[in-house]
């Protein structure tokens, strides 16, 4: 029923691109720390970047679990599942790494997603995800659900905050700067935007 796969292309690629919601789940290493399980939408914000390599942008949000874990030991599974169409599921196993907006590399990623406003989100990072694993399975177990559109709230609450704005905001969030389990979250005060 399942299938492992050596690259993202073909098909598989074209199935992931196409999906609206992928899921991320990373964990740290304490044996009781707190794994997550986040959702990710807004069209725009995913891309494969090569046959091994995906990325997402990491917008504002109550928490930087993601962030964390991949600071601590990198390890992260993205999950896609399709609600329409035949059934599949696709996990992309590997190692990740947040690229934070002070980096170098962050002006060259960010370009890699021109359908998407990044400043109406309150844009953290982007994640760069590296496939140590590539499978998929049969999904069929996986409801049918319908796409409407996509939801204006983020874009709405964060298009309003400026650099400085969106960095006090952080600031105040319990788990932003830190995890749930107390281990560095995103790095702050947030640098200044490139773009």
């Amino acid at each position: 029923m399942g299938k492992n796969y050596e690259r993202i292309d073909g098909r598989l690629r074209t199935f992931i691109e196409e999906q609206p919601l992928f899921f991320t789940a990373s964990a740290p290493l304490s044996g009781d720390g707190t794994v997550n399980l986040s959702p990710k939408g807004l069209k725009g914000s995913f891309a494969v970047l090569d046959e091994l390599t995906v990325a997402y942008l990491d917008f504002a949000g109550s928490t930087a679990e993601t962030i964390a874990h991949l600071r601590e030991n990198g390890r992260i599974t993205l999950m896609w599942c399709a609600f329409q169409g035949p059934p599949n599921i696709v996990r992309v196993h590997g190692r990740g790494e947040p690229v934070f907006r002070d980096d170098p590399r962050f002006p060259d990623l960010l370009a890699r997603f021109p359908d998407i406003d990044p400043s109406a989100h309150g844009l953290r990072a982007v994640i760069v995800v590296r496939a140590e694993h590539i499978r998929d399975s049969c999904g069929f177990a996986v409801p049918y659900m319908s796409y409407d559109e996509e939801r204006e709230l983020h874009a709405r609450r964060f298009a309003r905050e400026d650099d400085a704005s969106l960095s006090e905001y952080f600031t105040k969030k319990e788990h932003i700067a830190t995890s749930l389990d107390g281990l560095p979250g995103l790095p702050l005060p947030l640098p200044p935007s490139p773009v």
